[in-house]
């Protein structure tokens, strides 16, 4: 009698054999064509965009020698003491509102490395020092000798390093490869920001679409270098892709309904005034489609995943059967995610919060004025477009698993259906 064997034990032989000590086989040669065709001419475009919008030396500026560009050195505390405010401060009251610091720092670095200087603080500082502690001090070349160096900061490079490094411990030991590679990713999304992002926009190129080739580069690379070179990845591109494209167009309508000018900030105030030729809407715009791309990657990434993950589990579902059960998974996402960024944005603004909460003008009032209103707009245009990638990506990456016309594999492509035998 003919061996006979089902679709099932050939597909259980095929897992235990060759896809678990192996790449996923690659998808149909026809699906391959179709997403190339969508997203070579993308690629292209952003190479193409770097290339043109590569900035040179940024334009130099008149330093001010103050302020974010006051030159520094480090130092080091070497005694503190308590003194009386009329040593050096102003401050007037009682004796114990009245005691001040005296903090003696040795200059470690620059050309007055050995130097000795002296500073009082007054007891409105919040600021703490003890004997052997890094800082960072504020050298002034035209003021007196002993006016020169003041404190400026903490030094905080050494507690950051070990939080950084225990952060790229933890990721390596439960992500291992896909670890790695994620910190490489963050690594080059680091660096098309500071050596693209940042100095094309300060020459003067459109923020918007520095921000989008910037981006794009960003998620191409993140993308397929901590996930690979496959159909299910290049579905959550396109996902992430539309999704973008989406919160550009709604960012770009509101805040020219609004008429945000983007300038809420010392800090943007100064650098319009540095650079009058960055347009300040643009950078908010800019800042809203990169401060998105981050947690699409993410949706886009798991919709993409659980689709395959569904079809691998039942080979017999179809493109509607899928969308279905992805799109069930995609709400519970929707509804963690989206709180995830409201939470962010409470967090980060809790301070202005405060602040108007002690106000006397009314909620709407508040919520209507530009500082407020700015952040509105960022997170819920970058909201919208998060919950529209994901029935996009779902019904994307279901009508591609359905078609492809193979059968998933683990690896999220799909294997060529086993040959059967049958009893003659």
């Amino acid at each position: 009698m003919a061996e006979t064997s089902t679709p099932h034990s050939d597909q259980h032989h095929g897992h235990g054999h060759s896809h678990d000590h192996g790449p996923a086989t690659p998808a149909s040669r026809r699906l391959r064509r179709i997403i190339a065709a969508v997203l070579v001419p993308f690629a292209v475009a952003v190479v193409a965009g770097m290339a043109l919008l590569w900035p040179g030396p940024l334009p130099a500026h008149a330093s001010t020698g103050i302020g974010f560009d006051q030159p520094t050195a480090s130092g080091t505390v070497t005694a503190t003491k308590s003194a009386p405010c009329d040593a050096g401060g102003t401050a007037t009251g009682t004796a114990a509102q009245n005691a001040c610091t005296l903090v003696t720092v040795q200059v470690t670095s620059g050309k007055d490395s050995g130097r000795t200087v002296t500073q009082t603080l007054t007891p409105d500082q919040t600021a703490v020092y003890s004997a052997g502690e890094k800082v960072i001090l504020d050298y002034s070349p035209n003021a007196p000798p002993e006016l020169q160096y003041s404190i400026g900061d903490a030094d905080r490079t050494l507690p950051l390093e070990i939080l950084a490094a225990v952060f790229a411990v933890a990721v390596v030991l439960v992500g291992r490869l896909r670890g790695l590679a994620a910190l490489v990713a963050l690594a080059i999304s680091f660096a098309v920001l500071s050596l693209f992002v940042l100095p094309a926009i300060l020459k003067g190129e459109d923020p918007l679409t520095v921000a989008c080739v910037g981006g794009g580069a960003i998620m191409l690379l993140a993308l397929y270098l901590c996930h690979g070179l496959s159909a299910r990845t290049s579905v959550a591109v396109i996902g992430t892709l539309a999704s973008l494209a989406l919160i550009g167009v709604l960012g770009e309508v509101f805040i020219g309904l609004t008429h945000l000018t983007g300038n809420t900030s010392d800090e943007t105030a100064l650098v319009h005034s540095l650079y009058a030729g960055i347009k300040l809407p643009g950078l908010l715009l800019a800042g809203v489609i990169i401060g998105s791309l981050g947690v699409l990657n993410d949706v886009t990434v798991t919709q993409a995943s659980s689709v395959w993950e569904l079809r691998a589990a039942d080979p017999t579902m179809g493109a509607r059967a899928l969308y279905r059960a992805g799109i069930r998974i995609g709400r519970d996402h929707i509804a963690s995610t989206v709180n995830t960024l409201v939470m962010a944005y409470a967090g980060a603004a809790l301070p202005l919060m405060l602040l108007f909460s002690i106000s006397n003008k009314g909620v709407w009032t508040v919520a209507t004025s530009e500082i407020v209103a700015e952040e509105v707009v960022r997170t819920l245009v970058g909201s919208i477009g998060l919950i529209a990638s994901v029935p996009l990506t779902t019904a994307l990456a279901a009508l591609v698993a359905a078609r492809d016309g193979r059968k998933p594999g683990p690896g999220g492509d799909a294997v060529p259906p086993q040959r059967r035998r049958h009893r003659r």
